[in-house]
């Protein structure tokens, strides 16, 4: 190391966006009398985060100089020997996720602008996209326990904000109730292993946690052939499960598209579902101690990648299609983890967050153009109305299929191949669940995009308001309207339901202004050129030397640097390999079934009505968890107010108690006749008790 970075400097990162968001969320809002204008909200945060993004562009190339930084800024409390703490760990990990992040975050802050401007909630939107800039920073900067915690129950706050932004709409207080509930299962795991940690550690420090891994490794807790560690690992997986969206904690996220595009392009895509992918890789040295942990987490991974992927064909909502390959994807980064292969499910989560946010984006200039109709089978010929969001979005979903030499393709390849060379238990499932989602991702991406990009023009027809259930992926060319209630986005105007959806007979759409298509400009540069600029350092060169630990049976990454030859071979390598091959064939069956032939879809659609009925009930997640806990937290409330608060509390208790009060005042008002002679007997009772009392007591204690 040739030095150490500037303390300061970095608590600037997360304190930039901090300022905005207080600048924003204070004096731009009713909370102080709305001080301070539009312009000067979406001002002080686009520089927050500015500010935020120089500076870890910066730090990024210090740290490839060599510079780092671990160390306490401030000291909360001390218990014993244990320190509360703030404190930065900054290496080539933490840089690369503050770069991602900030550079995310002011796409999606300039985005914003335009996507938001008739928006009643303006100023609070920006503060809320602000302020979890700041919690997200703070997350991938700490250094400890007690701060990753801080962060990670703040991205979870904003999130719950977020999603219910338009809190005058039921359905979105009902999507962001369901995450914020979903989620504290996950970090109810997640404390649990810290705490294991913390007990037998004796420190929440990362790195001084890190020296006594050998001593955790020999403690058998709370089971006598169980390693503590290994529950630990899984508890803290637990709450990578609910953040970021892994089955069966997954069922959150498609529900959360209720909030505004930006958000969904921030948070649900490219960074706070990340949170899971970064603690895990952070974790390495802990994870490397156990197999089973390992097995856990690609058998979870695998299970996501595959089967959120299917959800995928079926939806026809334009965000929902996005959110579900926001799944398949996190999934695939999970099993990477799980092949020990790091480095590799770190690179996918930096090529991933800039074409999905692409994407995401991409489908909000399509909202916007489209007067707010989601659906994608009211849409079609899109092409020659919106060039910029068009070719923007292809080359996103050019990217996210795994095309060679774009930035996906890189990512995804290298996590085939991973799982490929693993040999853990439940290997053999991950690699088939991750080659056959190759052939769904390329599936259902291109369904979209031919449904909203080409063919006839299926929007500005006559409108007819009585629900009509067509089959999902059958597309007659006659306007659809979605029977889902989550099917269609509005804006704080649209808020008294009387806003109508879609564009009017024979209007047009037409591309949405700068603000809009600039930020689609910039994220799909690093779309295509990312993956091929650092797949060599990242994955074979030092970028995270001394960060990630490996344990030496897991030879995943040596099996994959004895193949690699150079990103421009590795591209030119793939056009003979299966994976490649799926992806054309996913294509080609999209074009065939959307473009050519549109029967295929409805004849699989009546053949295959009973696959087709689970995907549309999500697998029956959502009634399960129905029935099963919220049925039987119920129950248990019930069981407890009958038993516990009205026969115990209120009726033993407080009732209970108050009538013995009652029945002795009954039983001594007896005596209260006003006769001095009743007085004198009781008086002479009282007496004879205490003499009878103490001279009893002698004669029993001999």
């Amino acid at each position: 190391m040739t030095g150490q970075l500037n303390p300061q400097l970095l608590l600037a990162v997360p304190l930039a966006p901090l300022a905005g968001s207080a600048i924003a969320g204070l004096f731009g809002t009713s909370f102080f009398g709305n001080k301070v204008g539009r312009a000067v909200s979406h001002t002080v945060t686009i520089l927050g985060v500015a500010i935020a993004l120089v500076i870890s562009l910066l730090t990024l190339q210090h740290v490839l100089a060599g510079e780092t930084y671990n160390g306490s800024l401030y000291t909360w409390m001390t218990v014993g020997s244990m320190k509360l703490e703030v404190g930065f760990l900054v290496d080539s990990l933490t840089a690369m996720m503050m770069c991602v992040v900030t550079f995310v975050s002011l796409m999606v802050h300039i985005y914003t602008i335009g996507y938001m401007q008739d928006d009643p909630g303006y100023n609070r939107f920006f503060a809320y996209i602000s302020l979890f800039t700041f919690s997200m920073l703070m997350l991938v900067m700490s250094n400890n326990f007690l701060q990753l915690f801080f962060g990670w129950e703040a991205v979870g706050l904003v999130s719950y904000l977020l999603i219910g932004f338009w809190f005058t709409r039921p359905t979105a207080i009902f999507a962001n109730m369901k995450a914020f509930l979903v989620n504290r299962v996950g970090d109810f795991g997640f404390i649990l292993g810290i705490g294991l940690l913390v007990r037998f550690g004796g420190t929440l420090n990362y790195a001084e946690l890190f020296d006594k891994q050998a001593g955790l490794l020999q403690i058998n807790y709370p089971f006598h052939d169980v390693s503590m560690l290994t529950v630990a690992c899984i508890c803290l997986f637990v709450g990578a499960m609910g953040k970021s969206a892994q089955f069966p904690l997954h069922v959150w996220l498609p529900d959360s598209m209720e909030g505004p595009t930006p958000i969904s392009a921030l948070i649900h895509a490219a960074t706070m579902v990340t949170a899971g992918i970064f603690m895990v890789t952070r974790m390495s040295p802990l994870f490397e101690l156990s197999d089973t942990a390992l097995s856990f987490v690609m058998i979870i991974g695998a299970i996501t990648a595959l089967f959120m992927g299917f959800m995928g064909i079926i939806q026809n909502d334009i965000k929902r299609v996005v959110a579900y390959s926001t799944l398949s994807q996190l999934g695939y980064m999970t099993v990477a983890l799980g092949a020990s292969a790091y480095s590799v499910a770190v690179f996918h989560l930096m090529t991933h967050a800039f074409f999905k946010a692409l994407l995401f984006l991409a489908a909000g200039a399509v909202i916007i153009s489209m007067h707010h109709d989601q659906d994608i089978r009211n849409m079609g010929g899109l092409r020659k109305y919106l060039p910029i969001t068009w070719i923007t979005s292809l080359i996103g979903s050019l990217a996210l299929i795994g095309t060679p030499f774009f930035s996906g393709f890189y990512s995804k390849d290298s996590i085939i191949e991973a799982v490929r060379s693993s040999h853990l238990y439940g290997s053999g499932f991950a690699s088939f669940a991750v080659l056959a989602g190759v052939f769904v991702t390329a599936f259902y991406s291109f369904r979209m995009y031919f449904l909203v990009f080409h063919g006839e023009e299926r929007f500005g027809q006559p409108h007819h308001h009585e629900e009509h259930h067509a089959p999902a992926h059958a597309d007659d060319g006659k306007t659809h309207w979605s029977d889902d209630p989550h099917a269609h986005e509005g804006h704080g105007e649209e808020e008294d339901g009387e806003h109508h959806h879609g564009l009017a007979p024979g209007e047009k759409p037409h591309e949405a202004p700068g603000v809009v298509t600039w930020p689609l400009i910039l994220l799909a540069i690093p779309s295509i050129v990312i993956g091929y600029l650092t797949v060599q350092p990242m994955l074979f060169g030092d970028f995270f030397k001394g960060v990630i630990t490996i344990n030496e049976s897991h030879a995943a990454m040596e099996e994959l640097a004895r193949d690699f030859h150079g990103a421009f071979e590795m591209g030119m390598g793939s056009f003979l390999s299966l994976p490649f091959g799926l992806a054309v064939a996913g294509v080609a069956a999209a074009y065939y079934c959307y473009m050519v032939n549109r029967k295929v879809p409805e004849w699989f659609f009546n053949k295959f009505h009973a696959l087709y009925t689970i995907l549309d009930n999500k697998y029956y997640m959502d009634k399960f968890n129905e029935i099963v806990f919220a049925g039987g937290a119920r129950l248990l409330g019930g069981g407890l107010w009958n038993v516990g608060d009205k026969a115990v509390i209120d009726g033993l208790i407080i009732n209970g108690s108050a009538k013995v009060v009652g029945w002795f005042s009954r039983l001594i008002r007896l005596v209260q006749s006003g006769y001095i002679y009743h007085y004198a007997f009781v008086m002479i009772l009282g007496v004879v008790g205490f003499l009878s009392y103490f001279m009893l007591i002698p004669m029993f204690a001999k």
